[in-house]
């Protein structure tokens, strides 16, 4: 089997993952998944897809992520590694689709617009 590269993306997050078959280890930006992620939430998140596969300790991941903060690339690796797992066996989409796993979440911050102090806050008005 040859390597797969796979794309997942949340909010400005981008992962790019790369799973070869292995030991199970999981590199996110050359360090390890639980130094990168110090939270058991986000750590979760990540094996997620590779858990409800029964494929846990089957796979290496490479991953590259930027942008974002840290839970938004924790799920941008996730949507890479669902993807990843689709195109690995596609009897695995039955089992992440219900899940919402292969979704990609489409929120995006608003832009900030002129004469207003946020997105949707406004100056004070004063009538007088």
């Amino acid at each position: 089997m040859e390597v797969i590269h796979k794309i997942g993306r949340r909010k400005t997050a981008v992962a790019r993952i790369y799973l070869s078959p292995g030991k199970g280890k999981i590199t996110v930006n050359k360090k390890d998944v639980n130094d990168y992620f110090p939270s058991a939430t986000l750590q979760y998140k990540v094996n997620q897809p590779l858990a409800l596969t029964d494929n846990e300790g089957s796979f290496d991941v490479k991953v590259n992520v930027f942008g974002g903060g840290i839970t938004g690339q924790a799920e941008a690796i996730r949507l890479a590694l669902s993807r990843a797992m689709c195109e690995l066996d596609e009897e695995n989409r039955g089992v992440l689709k219900p899940e919402g796993l292969l979704t990609r979440d489409p929120r995006m911050v608003e832009r900030k617009k002129f004469g207003q102090k946020k997105a949707r806050k406004k100056f004070q008005f004063s009538k007088r």
